[in-house]
């Protein structure tokens, strides 16, 4: 399946043989403090900066519902952020992943995403929207 939304996503993990846990990290956009005009200037354009990850939450696939009760959820936690990356884990023997089995891969996307190391992962904008992003 071509996914290329956050609904699709949600089809594609409902639809997998064992059941998924998702794992999602939120990120934030900044701007290092030693940036020059033109990479500030390029921020101002929503281009560069770095990505510092904020939180991390990881939901199964039926514990999901659309990408608006996902945002309406975040703001509970009183962080702001620009880009959720997203990721899932496959269960065995007709069970998903425990939560607990999901902290050490959570930790490696926060990782991944403080070293640009975002490839494997999907992302999507505040606004719902499937993210690409070039190759740093």
């Amino acid at each position: 399946m071509n996914i290329t939304s956050y609904d699709d996503l949600i089809q594609a993990a409902r639809a997998q043989l064992q059941p998924q846990r998702l794992l999602f990290a939120f990120a934030k956009a900044e701007l290092p403090e030693e940036a020059g005009a033109a990479e500030r200037a390029g921020f101002a354009e929503q281009r560069g900066g770095a990505l510092a990850p904020v939180m991390c939450v990881d939901k199964t696939a039926d514990e999901l519902g659309s990408f608006a009760d996902l945002v309406a959820e975040s703001k509970y936690t009183g962080k702001e952020w620009d880009i959720v990356f997203v990721t899932t884990m496959s269960g065995r023997n007709g069970k998903p992943p425990a939560s607990t089995e999901a902290e050490a891969p959570l930790n490696m996307m926060v990782t991944y995403i403080h070293t640009g190391q975002i490839g494997q992962f999907l992302a999507f904008g505040r606004d719902g929207e499937l993210r690409q992003f070039a190759p740093a």
